[in-house]
């Protein structure tokens, strides 16, 4: 049985979305069952340009690449539900369709008994 992991990020800043994507595509790499769940805090991150706007920070991987690593190999991508009242979120602006839209208590059951838990 593959073991899980769970990512959170909870910021919109490079600090907490680098993190995300190294963590979380390095579990897929690792053979992770990897659930990331995006509060409204680190949103901004799953819309359609804003990876893009961020660049590639120096000395670390192309944000653009490892999300669409992650998304390929089966991570799971959660946005918050709140989030789309909260920051005002039209689920179409979203970067990918294969994110998912669920509230807090749905992610908590799928990721029960995750071997390894990261908040960025």
């Amino acid at each position: 049985m593959t073991e899980k992991m769970a990512v959170v990020c909870n910021g919109d800043t490079p600090a907490s979305i680098m993190p995300t994507l190294i963590f979380s595509s390095s579990g897929l790499s690792l053979d992770y069952d990897v659930h990331i769940f995006f509060c409204p805090a680190g949103a901004k991150w799953l819309l359609k340009g804003e990876l893009e706007a961020l660049g590639s920070p120096k000395g670390l991987p192309n944000p653009i690449e490892l999300f669409n690593t992650i998304m390929d190999l089966g991570g799971e991508v959660v946005l918050c539900e709140l989030a789309l009242e909260n920051k005002g979120i039209d689920p179409a602006d979203l970067r990918d369709e294969r994110i998912l839209i669920k509230k807090a208590p749905p992610y908590l059951m799928d990721v029960e008994g995750a071997a390894q838990t990261y908040v960025f």
